[in-house]
């Protein structure tokens, strides 16, 4: 287990310090932010309305549910049982960590950043049908760019970010799944 740790700090490491250039240092703090991300989110919110209607508002509500169950899921059950520090609160590494954001008084196992775009990401490419072909890059992009600048600004080890992605995907899947099943997409949707 040992070995494990050693590599997610070498690999923080190569993020945080390896890769530090002054583009990443604007941007990475940037793509955290909620607020910067607001015109993306009216995007979809607008997309799905327009083109869709009411049951575009059933699209919004399956991006709340995957994300809700995806924030609960990472923020009350994991982290609160696992207990990690973050990079920049552990005492014998936070020295060697380049913080560029807030650091946060949480805990670091799973990042909540990473599972909720994640799970966004993969339950909108889940429901867009023929649509995903084309958006899924962008999406899985978006959902992935956040996890990086986690690791990047010194807040979360690489692990952190990628168990994070992979429970938020497979809330994201699920709550897909379950949204088909239960036939609360618009038809076109279904369509692969």
């Amino acid at each position: 287990m040992n070995w494990l740790i050693s590599l997610d700090h070498s690999f923080f490491q190569l993020i945080n310090t390896g890769l530090s250039n002054p583009v990443f240092d604007w941007l990475c703090p940037l793509l955290r932010e909620k607020l910067f991300w607001a015109p993306f989110y009216l995007f979809v919110v607008a997309f799905s309305v327009l083109n869709f209607g009411k049951r575009g508002w059933l699209i919004m509500l399956g991006v709340v549910v995957a994300a809700g169950l995806s924030d609960l899921t990472s923020s009350r059950l994991v982290k609160k049982n696992v207990q990690r520090l973050r990079p920049c609160n552990e005492p014998a590494f936070r020295e060697t960590v380049r913080l560029r954001a807030d650091c946060g008084s949480g805990y670091s196992f799973t990042s909540s950043h990473a599972a909720n775009h994640f799970a966004v990401a993969v339950f909108l490419a889940g429901v867009l049908g023929r649509l995903s072909r084309r958006a899924r890059p962008v999406l899985l992009a978006w959902a992935g760019a956040v996890a990086f600048s986690q690791v990047y600004v010194g807040v979360h080890f690489p692990a952190d970010v990628l168990v994070g992605g992979l429970l938020g995907a497979a809330i994201g899947w699920w709550t897909s799944v379950t949204f088909r099943r239960f036939n609360l997409l618009p038809t076109p949707f279904l369509s692969h």
